[in-house]
């Protein structure tokens, strides 16, 4: 039996804990699934694994020799890369994204990628929430973050900047009543749009070395960031929306940028794959291709 399959079936069960959640990830049967542990044990004549009808665990000597198979597996691999570097890539890459982010930039650069290596096949996941990559089976994660979940290793492929937006006849019809907009404190008094998922409805806007932490009065939240860029289009009031997002509303002039001088946080847009689960080349030329696209297609 093929030793570089048995050693991802093997690593995949000690992180699943069930054989049959590791048959469906690797889509063979769980009777495979057993006879790959089973030659696992032979070749390295040890026991690997407790089995009970209720419970699988790693045994000591199992517990000792994974990180040893972990690091096998990724030099093989590697070494497989090296001498396969004509092969065209291949094969199926889970992503998850979220869904503004999905929609709006990663599809054309997915397409994009596609189109250069027409056998690599795509499945996306667009979620606000964050997946367990391991449960979902998936390979690559996109999220929009100032500090990535530590149990996941990746690189920032891009930078996430945003923009107070509200559209021009919300902006008409208030300051009739409340007056224009000069300072972050006038926000306090506005109709503001807030994003369940960020920071509760405190605004953090920056001018040179003035900082100014505004706590704003949201009668609408959504948890999904598109939802919110059609409630200020429509009039609903002031949103924290993501350039990559609201950029071509700016320009088409169906919402103002709403204080252009004070900056919100600045984010960091992560390529994150689990730590535990060795990379395959082609989401490593997955992960390069994003940062190349975004970096010559600004938003």
């Amino acid at each position: 039996m093929d030793r570089v399959i048995a050693a991802k079936v093997f690593i995949d069960v000690a992180q699943s804990r069930s054989f049959s959640r590791t048959a469906d990830r690797l889509n063979m049967s769980r009777p495979m699934v057993t006879r790959y542990i089973e030659a696992m044990e032979d070749w390295l004549k040890i026991r690997l694994l407790h089995r009970t009808t209720r419970k699988i665990s790693l045994t000591s000597a199992g517990e000792a020799c994974l990180k040893d198979v972990e690091l096998w597996l990724e030099q093989a691999d590697n070494f497989i890369s090296l001498v396969n570097t004509s092969e065209e890539l291949s094969g199926l890459v889970r992503i998850t994204s979220s869904m503004s982010f999905g929609f709006s930039q990663l599809m054309p650069a997915i397409q994009d990628f596609m189109r250069f290596y027409p056998k690599v096949r795509i499945d996306i996941d667009l979620e606000d929430s964050a997946a367990d990559l391991t449960e979902k089976s998936i390979d690559l994660a996109i999220r929009i973050a100032s500090n990535p979940d530590p149990s996941l290793i990746g690189k920032p492929i891009a930078v996430c900047e945003s923009a107070l937006v509200a559209s021009t006849a919300y902006l008409e019809k208030v300051r009739e009543t409340i007056g224009g907009i000069q300072h972050p404190k006038d926000l306090v008094n506005h109709q503001c749009l807030g994003y369940k998922n960020f920071e509760r409805h405190i605004w953090h806007l920056s001018q040179g070395d003035q900082f100014e932490s505004i706590p704003v009065d949201c009668r609408l939240t959504v948890n999904e960031a598109t939802a919110l860029l059609h409630a200020a289009l429509n009039d609903g009031g002031i949103s924290l929306q993501p350039t990559y997002l609201v950029n071509r509303y700016i320009k088409e002039g169906r919402l103002c940028h709403v204080l252009p001088d004070w900056k919100p946080k600045d984010l960091s847009i992560y390529a994150l794959y689990s730590s535990r689960k060795h990379l395959p080349p082609t989401v490593r030329a997955l992960i390069d291709h994003l940062e190349i696209y975004f970096k010559d297609n600004p938003w």
